[in-house]
């Protein structure tokens, strides 16, 4: 029997060309999407927290219809006609405000509606037909670790009844890195994300959150991987869905471009179950 509960993602998107170049990372999103179904049924609604929505405060994007937004520039133009326009939800808005509320975060709920590319280019592989209602949590960059795992722990139960809570960002991204070479194809990694990658899985197989929550003071390399915080800090709203107490999984692990990490993640006492449905 199948269970309505999911298991909360951490999903690195990279480029935008990931949607017209779906490379490993792609390809494991075309799997993802399947193996969640088969394991635990189709979400009833996903709520993401992206990179690439961030205010001062939490929003809640609550529009009935969210519209592709083309965050970027400078790529090909098949990438800007690419669409994925998704139903929204809302009244999960509104359960959502309710409960970040009852746990004293502050917030707005906004009647507006679209979809940055860290939520759409991971989404076209992995539910290419965009019908499933989505909620945007905007991201605060300022804030500390501690206080969007906080946002994650008020928000647990909502997973317990079929909502996919999904942050994306890069598990490590330093753009200019990546782009001070010239050239972004065929890169070996850096010795300073590897170690950065490497300390993750680590300390999330340690269940060591006192340090994950530090990461900017003891994580190697974390400054020169993240010179700002927001492609990481989507970690760590699903981490606090999931729990302190169930060990995170790494789905999927690699990098492009040398320093643009893709590693995948997932929490909760069901993180297990989808990491075998992938495998098989």
């Amino acid at each position: 029997m199948m269970s309505t509960a999911l298991p909360p993602l951490f999903l690195s998107h990279g480029s935008p060309l990931i949607a017209l170049e779906p490379g490993d990372t792609g390809a494991f999103f075309r799997r993802l999407g399947p193996a969640i179904e088969r394991a635990f049924g189709r979400p009833r609604a996903i709520l993401a927290v992206s990179a690439h929505t961030t205010t001062r405060e939490p929003v809640l994007l609550a529009a009935s219809r969210h519209e592709t937004i083309h965050d970027f520039g400078g790529f090909p133009q098949a990438l800007y006609e690419m669409r994925y326009d998704a139903p929204g939800d809302p009244g999960l808005a509104q359960a959502v405000s309710a409960r970040l509320g009852a746990a004293g975060i502050g917030h707005h709920v906004l009647a507006e509606g679209g979809l940055d590319h860290g939520i759409w280019t991971p989404l076209v592989h992995a539910w290419p037909a965009a019908d499933i209602p989505i909620v945007p949590l905007s991201l605060v960059p300022f804030a500390a670790p501690a206080e969007h795992f906080a946002i994650g722990e008020a928000l647990a139960p909502l997973a317990e009844d079929g909502v996919l809570i999904l942050g994306t960002g890069s598990i490590t991204h330093n753009l200019r890195l990546a782009l001070g070479s010239g050239r972004l194809d065929g890169l070996p990694e850096t010795p300073e994300s590897a170690a950065f990658r490497q300390w993750v899985w680590e300390r999330s197989t340690a269940r060591d959150w006192p340090a994950l929550l530090d990461y900017r003071r003891l994580a190697p390399h974390a400054a020169l991987m993240h010179p700002t915080d927001e492609h990481w800090l989507p970690f760590y709203a699903p981490a606090g869905a999931g729990g302190r107490d169930a060990v995170p999984v790494r789905l999927h692990a690699g990098v492009t471009y040398g320093c643009l990490g893709m590693d995948a993640y997932a929490f909760g006492p069901r993180a297990t179950a989808l990491a075998e449905a992938l495998a098989g």
